[in-house]
């Protein structure tokens, strides 16, 4: 090789040797599905809502509302806990949506209108339908007890409690 040849030779191994060693990082380890299933992290949510983290709890509701339906009722359940009517509405109609003949979800939905004041006919008709379809004897107790209240504030000179 001649002695002009010699320092290109020198660079390009140079670049060759660069090339290698930046390609010989440490392997990178990315999880593009979640590992946990619907249901896992509704149970989750759960229990990060009995130790009173509610932030968790959404947030874990929220991960598996796509794939499991009744994450809806569950985060609605938990902001009316944090008093936030609007927003528990909007997830009890979702939920309804994914659920149209869950009673639960029918029942808070109704109990929802009725602490705001508003629809109260539609609130009715989804009581009388989740006592209609109540599973148990307890529930459906329950399921009465909102209609009645909702009976109650429709009737002239009632407001809602």
């Amino acid at each position: 090789m001649s002695r002009k040849r010699l320092p290109l030779a020198l660079l390009l191994l140079g670049a060759l040797a660069v090339g290698c060693f930046s390609c010989s990082s440490m392997p990178r380890i990315s999880v593009h599905d979640d590992p946990l299933s619907g249901a896992e992290h509704v149970k989750l949510g759960m229990a990060y809502e009995a130790k009173g983290e509610a932030e968790r709890a959404a947030a874990e509701y929220r991960q598996a509302m796509n794939r499991e339906p009744l994450a809806r009722l569950y985060l609605g359940n938990l902001l009316y806990g944090q008093g936030k009517l609007p927003e528990a509405e909007a997830e009890y109609r979702a939920a309804l949506e994914r659920l149209p003949g869950n009673p639960e979800v029918m029942n808070n939905l109704a109990w929802v209108l009725l602490k705001r004041g508003r629809k109260l006919e539609e609130a009715q008709d989804l009581a009388e339908r989740a006592v209609s379809r109540a599973a148990s004897a307890p529930a459906r107790a329950a399921y009465q007890d909102t209609l009645s209240a909702i009976r109650a504030a429709r009737s002239p000179g009632v407001t809602p409690q």
